[in-house]
């Protein structure tokens, strides 16, 4: 499941880390003989990184497999039904055919009530944990940025990122995932491997959403 980067909360605090500070630049610019000294820093996979949200990946892969696999057994169910009424196309009676297909809708209406029920969940639990670590993350980069004279530090994973490009001596990206698992140690030592997804594996570290049903 993906990780759902887009609470507003998060967000919003982030771009008045970053953006403020841009919104000077011409002046301390001005004011300054120093050069402005820039950093790059994916912040997708500094939260998803972290030993906290490796474990909240873990936590939501078990919480919701259950359902994921309900979710899997009924589209079986569907394919075993449209199965049916392909080999029995010519041998079925049409009352055999009109309650396969019955049965098939009542399944196709139960799997998209269900995807869209564990999708609206999936994603209030994603921004509860990307508002918890975001937040607290914003704390550790505002602290090693002052501390290391950065006076701006530009999101890669952010859409429309103005950053073409950027040298990996610029990225503090890993920087700051070592310096919050620091000040935020796991109890009981390192974060627990992630469950295999009863879905398809998946591009990044958490959960995936529920295939939408097919038709």
């Amino acid at each position: 499941m993906n990780v759902n980067l887009r609470s507003k909360g998060f967000w919003a605090a982030f771009i008045l880390l970053c953006v403020v500070p841009a919104s000077g630049l011409r002046a301390q610019a001005g004011a300054a003989a120093g050069p402005v000294k820039i950093a790059v820093m994916n912040v997708r996979n500094a939260i998803v990184a972290t030993a906290e949200g490796k474990q909240a990946q873990a936590e939501l892969q078990s919480k919701f497999a259950p359902r994921q696999n309900d979710l899997q057994n009924i589209q079986k169910q569907m394919d075993d039904i449209q199965r049916k009424l392909n080999e029995g196309a010519r041998t079925l009676s049409q009352d055999e055919q009109a309650k396969l297909q019955r049965d098939g809708e009542l399944l196709s209406h139960r799997l998209q009530r269900g995807t869209d029920d564990l999708n609206e969940e999936l994603q209030a639990a994603q921004g509860e944990i990307v508002d918890g670590i975001g937040r607290k993350m914003l704390e550790v980069l505002d602290r090693y940025s002052r501390e290391n004279g950065y006076t701006v530090v530009l999101d890669t994973s952010a859409q429309g990122s103005p950053v073409v490009y950027g040298s990996s001596t610029s990225d503090i990206t890993q920087e700051i995932v070592r310096l919050y698992d620091q000040a935020y140690p796991m109890k009981g030592g390192a974060a627990p491997a992630a469950a295999a997804p009863a879905t398809p594996k998946p591009s990044s570290p958490a959960p995936a959403p529920a295939k939408k049903p097919t038709q």
